[in-house]
């Protein structure tokens, strides 16, 4: 993947890429977006305890198309209080890889449960798996 960063625009405020370069050969993930709940039902309490369980989420998808956390090429993001933005934006950089992928935060009024407070989706790219040579 290619970092997209001009020259002639402001760098980026936090670890993200402006934009990022997907090249030819490569499938596409998209995942809908997680929120910070247990496969048990249990929701944690801090943000920062949720934005890591979405992306353990997010993780376990993007297994199942032989990808993971690092093909991240795109994070949207969405904090319900301006209060959880760091807790977000910590969790997000401790797990993507580098360069960092595109992302954008924002703050909504809330999700389906007052207990949720950040929901992450996330677009993903990894070259196109190779069929093994017929013998």
């Amino acid at each position: 993947m290619k970092s997209l960063a001009p020259a002639s625009i402001r760098p980026p405020f936090a670890r993200y890429s402006h934009g990022v370069e997907v090249p030819i050969g490569h499938r596409l993930v998209f995942c809908s977006g997680q929120l910070g709940v247990a496969a048990d039902g249990t929701i944690p309490e801090s943000a920062g305890a949720q934005a890591d369980l979405c992306f353990a989420n997010i993780a376990a998808i993007l297994a199942e198309s032989g990808m993971g956390l690092a093909d991240i090429v795109r994070v949207n993001a969405y904090v319900t209080d301006r209060a959880h933005m760091r807790a977000y934006m910590d969790s997000r950089d401790a797990h993507v890889g580098t360069p960092p992928p595109a992302s954008t935060l924002m703050i909504v009024s809330g999700f389906t449960l007052p207990e949720f407070k950040v929901e992450i989706e996330v677009v993903a790219a990894a070259p196109e798996k190779r069929k093994a040579p017929r013998a």
